[in-house]
């Protein structure tokens, strides 16, 4: 009986390593998502200081097609990069957004003032993006739903009525179930998900996908070595009409 139970926990073991190894892989860049290039031609990158002095022309000039650059977080915080990074990133052949880190911790119209302040409207620019994730003690205790929708609308709203475009909400797949499952219909979700094509259980689609943070491109020597790696869904064609016509 004792060898039928010894030999029944080395079977559990070995189906629980199998689970959580290849999990692991991917979260160190082991194995890597390469999502189908057919299928989603338009490649982009998000980037921060982390990544140092970038020389945009060299970035440029690899198989990308936009950027995401981290212009502000809450209400005061400006990325001490943002202001080179998006000017220089303007003059190259790709497509420029801006991102704003949401806090749980200030008022929705504060942080997008804070944004607003140091993003000027450019020429074909991607929409405003806010970044909704976990960070610090609120990993392990999220506020509500409802605590963090009010203050969130109210920075969607400021920045919708500013740049006359509706923002893009960016979320992981655990900020996107506690905070936007089957809410926020008319905003453009970039979804992050390093192990598979992201599906949402309130059956949206989603219009970014950030697949790896795991990328090496040429052109940046900041602390960080690797960059985030994302995709557009739909064709260069819907690419170029992004986001006055949307695809549906």
């Amino acid at each position: 009986m004792k060898k039928k139970i010894i030999i029944l926990a080395i079977v559990i073991a070995i189906i629980m390593a199998a689970a959580i190894i290849p999990a692991e892989l991917f979260f160190n860049g082991v194995i890597r998502i390469e999502p189908s290039r057919s299928e989603y031609p338009v490649r982009g990158v998000d980037v921060s200081s982390y990544q140092g002095e970038i020389d945009w022309k060299v970035l440029s000039e690899q198989d990308i097609d936009f950027v995401f650059i981290k212009a502000t977080e809450g209400s005061s915080f400006v990325d001490r990069n943002f202001e080179y990074n998006y000017s220089e990133a303007i003059k190259t052949r790709l497509r420029v957004g801006a991102y704003h880190f949401f806090s749980y911790e200030s008022s929705g119209e504060t942080q997008a003032d804070n944004f607003i302040g140091a993003v000027h409207k450019t020429e074909n620019m991607l929409p405003p993006v806010v970044d909704v994730e976990f960070y610090g003690d609120y990993e392990k205790n999220p506020l509500s739903r409802e605590e963090v929708s009010a203050e969130l609308q109210k920075c969607l709203d400021r920045l919708e009525e500013y740049y006359d475009i509706k923002p893009i909400i960016y979320a992981t797949s655990r900020s996107y179930s506690r905070y936007l499952s089957g809410e926020y219909e008319d905003y453009d979700i970039w979804i992050r998900s390093v192990i598979s094509v992201p599906h949402f259980q309130d059956g949206r689609k989603w219009t970014f996908w950030q697949y790896s943070d795991k990328g090496k491109l040429d052109g940046y020597n900041g602390e960080e070595k690797y960059i985030d790696m994302n995709v557009f869904n739909g064709t260069r064609e819907d690419f170029k009409k992004y986001p006055n016509e949307r695809k549906n």
